[in-house]
């Protein structure tokens, strides 16, 4: 603050300014914040020289702000929160349009036993490129030979890592809001992958659910309350390149489910031979899904 002047008229128009931030949603980003002060500063009659930092030091030590900092690697985050939210909550608004996914998905749908202290938070590219280059058995082997690529875009917060995933435009296919609570937050209604859109996902990047044999716990758990007429359906609409459908027929078998069930993972076509995960030293092979599946899984 740069004078006595400053601080008194703040300080004059505090009412003003402490009922206009609890009028706002309770998240502001940064450059919002930025847009409050110079949209609001001359009907508060705050001086030219009060800047942003004055501005929000002002909020945080007479109102009710909180500032939360997020060092992602690519790019750091900033969110302030007018008075306490739910983490969860909180987390949603790093990214637009963003939900949760992959294990936090998991646990929310009941289909792991484990608690992972990492939240996975998708946020879909804009657009994806459609490459029009067939799919050769050989690039298959040299693809899945290789270690999966992985989001390392992660930070700290609080007890919890936050991993956040760039993932292909699906257009939020089964994404739905979902009660949730984190350790003695609040239950919150968020948005995350459905059942059908998990275990997809699961199938898909395992590494990001804990490993096969979770994803596969996770298949055993979902029997009495996934669709699997849905989960076909979403495969058509996802059209990966890769034939995930043949995972996905090989972990519903090995949870015992329906052979009519069976019967719509058979509906895609199996041209190639395909891999459990990615990066598999020793292996077997499994005939009926044409599936290369880890030694004694």
């Amino acid at each position: 603050m740069n004078s006595i002047t400053d601080r008194s008229r703040l300080q004059i128009a505090k009412p003003d300014i402490l009922a206009y931030f609890e009028a706002l949603p309770p998240v502001i980003r940064p450059k919002q914040m930025m847009g409050v002060l110079a949209r609001e500063r001359a009907g508060w009659g705050l001086a030219q020289r009060t800047t942003v930092r004055d501005f929000i030091a002002f909020l945080k030590k007479e109102g009710k702000l909180r500032e939360h900092e997020f060092a992602f690697p690519r790019q750091p985050e900033t969110l302030y929160v007018w008075g306490e939210l739910p983490t969860m909550e909180l987390l949603l608004h790093l990214k637009p349009r963003s939900y949760y996914s992959h294990y936090t998905a998991m646990r929310l749908h009941g289909l792991t036993e484990q608690v992972s202290k990492v939240l996975y938070l998708s946020h879909e590219r804009s657009s994806d490129k459609q490459w029009s280059t067939s799919l050769t058995q050989s690039a298959i082997d040299d693809a899945f030979q290789q270690p999966a690529r992985l989001s390392n875009n992660s930070a700290d917060f609080k007890n919890w890592q936050v991993l956040l995933i760039n993932s292909s435009n699906t257009g939020e296919l089964g994404v739905l809001d979902h009660e949730a609570q984190l350790n003695s937050d609040s239950r919150v209604s968020v948005r995350a992958t459905n059942v059908e859109r998990t275990l997809i996902d699961a199938a898909v990047r395992p590494a990001y659910c804990g490993g096969v044999f979770e994803v596969a716990k996770a298949f055993e758990l979902a029997k009495d309350v996934v669709s699997v007429n849905a989960m076909g359906a979403m495969l058509g609409k996802l059209r990966f390149t890769y034939p995930y459908h043949q995972v996905i027929g090989f972990y519903l078998e090995r949870a015992g489910y329906r052979a009519s069930s069976l019967d719509l993972m058979r509906r895609f076509p199996m041209e190639f031979d395909f891999y459990l995960t990615h990066g598999m030293s020793a292996t077997r092979y499994v005939r009926a899904w044409r599936l290369h599946v880890p030694e004694g899984f």
